[in-house]
């Protein structure tokens, strides 16, 4: 139980910037093994969002409270997994080779591509959360940042880390993930689905699968594999296409029922 304990901390403590009460040492074993536990901090991440957009909606307009809940998460990771996705823009929008790619990823600046890429996806979360009705935007917030954590813990496993020299800014990074930690981590996450009462919203996995094989698809044949950055495009993305696939489900339900004449319970 000590032991797990501390894979927890060492997941909050790479993870976010939530600060953690009691020492630890840390090791590369830890941090291989700590991935099972990112679907909680998923939760925990998306938990405080979902909280600050019930709070401020109280005050504010659902538009208001949706942004302060976005600034929120992006304050709790420090732009963790933001910060990967800008990069992979660069690196990938830049660079025609591998060896370009991994250079143009390593510096710290932001580009064009990635400026452009980071406005693009923060617009298409808020719009996609926005576009909800606003009482399934807690549990789809909450949903969003479990299952797409998920989908980056699946990519440790089925992809290599490609290595980099000692210079590169690469966050630290699981390098070799067992079978074991990704069950672990898939079976934290259904827990996410309940809130909804439907088996119908486990649909929402076939886009996100699609989403996370294109990607991986993509960086194998660029790179041979994964970064830290990779995964954090992973996250994010497949969180956006989470949202988007609610939005839709709902949007189709809600057309069913109103054909038929009923009131739909999914949500």
């Amino acid at each position: 139980m000590k032991q797990q304990f501390h894979l927890l901390l060492t997941a909050f403590g790479f993870f976010t910037r939530i600060p953690i009460p009691y020492k630890f040492a840390f090791s590369q074993s830890y941090l291989n093994q700590c991935n099972r536990y990112l679907p909680l901090v998923g939760y925990v991440v998306g938990g405080i969002s979902a909280s600050v957009f019930f709070a401020s909606s109280q005050i504010f307009s659902s538009t208001v409270a949706i942004v302060l809940s976005m600034i929120t998460s992006i304050l709790v990771t420090g732009a963790f997994h933001e910060d990967g996705l800008a990069d992979v823009c660069d690196a990938f929008g830049g660079g025609w080779t591998k060896e370009k790619i991994l250079t143009i990823m390593k510096d710290s600046r932001v580009g064009a591509y990635g400026a452009i890429g980071i406005i693009l996806s923060l617009l298409l979360k808020f719009v996609s959360l926005n576009e909800l009705p606003h009482s399934f935007i807690i549990k789809t917030i909450i949903i969003g940042h479990v299952v797409s954590r998920t989908m980056a813990v699946w990519t440790m496993h089925s992809l290599n880390y490609v290595r980099e020299d000692e210079s590169s800014k690469s966050k630290p990074i699981t390098k070799a993930l067992h079978i074991k930690d990704l069950v672990i981590a898939g079976a934290w996450s259904i827990f996410a689905f309940i809130p909804f009462f439907d088996v119908r919203i486990f649909l929402i996995l076939i886009p996100t699968f699609i989403t996370k094989y294109c990607l991986e698809r993509y960086f194998k044949k660029w790179i041979g594999g994964y970064t830290g950055d990779c995964l954090g495009t992973i996250q994010q993305v497949t969180e956006q296409v989470i949202y988007l696939a609610i939005l839709a489900l709902a949007g189709y339900v809600a057309y069913q029922s109103s054909a038929q004449g009923q009131i739909s319970n999914l949500f």
